[in-house]
């Protein structure tokens, strides 16, 4: 067995904990558990080695019998432990002399199946990591919701004039939402920019798209320096200031497994194109909750291809750790890097579909 196959379970589960499990049934030198005290997340598989590490020595040995548990957070196989010759009542449950004579009991041997992905603090569900990573993501909200208070004020007030002076591009919004986005982001992670020289020029429209890995990639591409208007489920816009601002500047709602939204949110597209005003789309349609890039909706490309603007593709990677999909309560420490790469034109929205997707599949696969 590789060591690095391998790692020590201490003091994780309440049911690895004192007082010992509750029995174990004998059979040749090896003991089985069958306390019904186990955790109910928690199932059993059939396993190929069992390990002895009585008195700090360790052997393994081929046995037939089931392994334990999985993890509950990534799966890890738990082989069954050896125990040492015992007196005859070999009940551990309430015995305390059992516990301790035999205190490796509460050791496991485990083997991850998942050693290469698993994260750090997943075998530990409430280690320091976890602890900390929650209160950043208490941090980082805080700061979210008192900036957006203030720097909303200040959009509500320049409103009139945007409608009058910039009522399709809105520049002075998104202005005070790349305020907003830098606020938020720069205490709790550093953004990486390359290829910035690929953009187009302020005034020039195109359609944006970029893969999408987590809440954080919004935050991030406001601060990229351009104008342009997100399509976002319409959930997002009720909710309190955060929703408001996006109305002011014009973002675009779209209901999903709605088709007559989605054709009205092409439409629109279109027709804020036709006027000067860029627009950006997450062609995945969602997050991607295991950091593989998904298959691209061609709907963005359509847009592109109809109104003879460029398509913009950008790469973005880390996002993905700092706050994976479904996890938005945690904020762990990382690094984001952006890609923007050269400007895509063509008539046809398949082969723009195909050609994005690959320059920021390439990325992707060489950062790894």
């Amino acid at each position: 067995m590789e060591s690095s196959y391998h790692s020590i379970i201490s003091n994780n589960f309440h049911f690895l904990q004192s007082p010992p499990l509750h029995s174990w049934k004998k059979e040749g030198k090896l003991y089985q558990l069958v306390s019904p005290y186990v955790h109910p997340q928690l199932t059993a598989s059939r396993g190929s080695y069992s390990c002895c590490s009585s008195f700090g020595q360790s052997l393994w040995r081929n046995t037939k019998l089931c392994s334990t548990t999985f993890g509950t957070s990534r799966q890890t196989c738990v082989s069954l432990h050896s125990s040492p010759q015992q007196k005859k009542n070999n009940t551990g449950y309430g015995n305390h002399s059992f516990y301790t004579q035999h205190r490796s009991l509460r050791h496991i041997i485990a083997r991850s199946e998942l050693t290469n992905t698993s994260s750090a603090g997943a075998a530990y569900p409430l280690s320091a990591l976890e602890l900390r990573s929650k209160a950043r993501a208490i941090c980082f909200y805080a700061v979210t919701a008192f900036s957006a208070i203030f720097l909303f004020v200040i959009m509500l007030v320049q409103h009139p004039f945007v409608l009058f002076f910039d009522r399709y591009r809105r520049k002075a919004h998104h202005l005070v939402a790349k305020t907003w986005a830098a606020l938020t982001i720069t205490p709790f992670y550093k953004v990486e920019f390359k290829g910035l020289e690929n953009l187009p020029s302020p005034d020039t429209p195109a359609v944006y798209v970029s893969n999408h890995q987590s809440f954080l990639d919004i935050y991030t591409l406001l601060t990229v320096g351009r104008s342009f208007k997100f399509i976002s489920k319409t959930a997002i816009f009720l909710f309190p200031i955060i929703g408001w601002a996006m109305y002011l500047m014009g973002l675009i709602p779209l209901r999903r497994m709605d088709s007559r939204s989605q054709l009205e949110c092409l439409k629109r597209c279109i027709d804020l194109v036709k006027k000067g005003a860029s627009v950006f789309f997450f062609p995945e349609g969602t997050r991607s909750k295991d950091g593989k890039l998904g298959p691209f909706k061609k709907g963005a490309f359509s847009v592109a291809a109809k109104t003879g603007v460029p398509v913009v593709p950008i790469t973005i990677s880390g996002t993905g750790r700092i706050m994976p999909a479904g996890q938005e309560g945690r904020v762990y420490p990382g690094f984001v890097k952006v890609v923007v790469h050269k400007p895509l034109k063509g008539n046809d929205s398949d082969v723009l579909c195909s050609e994005a997707r690959n320059v920021i599949k390439d990325v992707l696969v060489y950062q790894g």
